[in-house]
């Protein structure tokens, strides 16, 4: 099994910046895929930023150029780095990984911007 814990949401103003964390833990094998998806009121899941294990990366085309996705692989942790945030990030943010064609999520965290 493998558990996610999401950090680094809150409050903040049009603008502004976050980092947001997820550690993972458990079973995790050397290859495997993590990304971040979003979820505001009202709307569906959206991927916004994913990076495989081989180092590709893949972004939302309403986030590129503001956030950055990365991982420390010591740590088992992925960031998401967001600048330029603007009211309509405000969401919860989920992490993901997949592996051995399984994908694990953890409970996410929420972001609210302020306008």
């Amino acid at each position: 099994q493998v558990q996610l814990v999401e950090s680094g949401g809150g409050l903040v103003q049009a603008g502004g910046s976050l980092r947001l964390s997820c550690a993972a833990s458990g079973s995790i094998f050397g290859c495997h895929d993590m990304a971040w998806y979003r979820q505001a009121p009202g709307k569906q899941r959206d991927m916004v930023a994913a990076l495989t294990g081989g180092g590709r990366t893949n972004y939302a085309d309403s986030v590129k150029g503001r956030f950055t996705i990365s991982r420390d692989n010591v740590k088992n942790t992925v960031y998401l780095q967001m600048n330029s945030l603007k009211p309509e990030d405000t969401a919860a943010y989920y992490c993901t990984l997949a592996q051995n064609a399984a994908t694990y999520w953890g409970k996410g965290t929420l972001v609210t911007v302020s306008s």
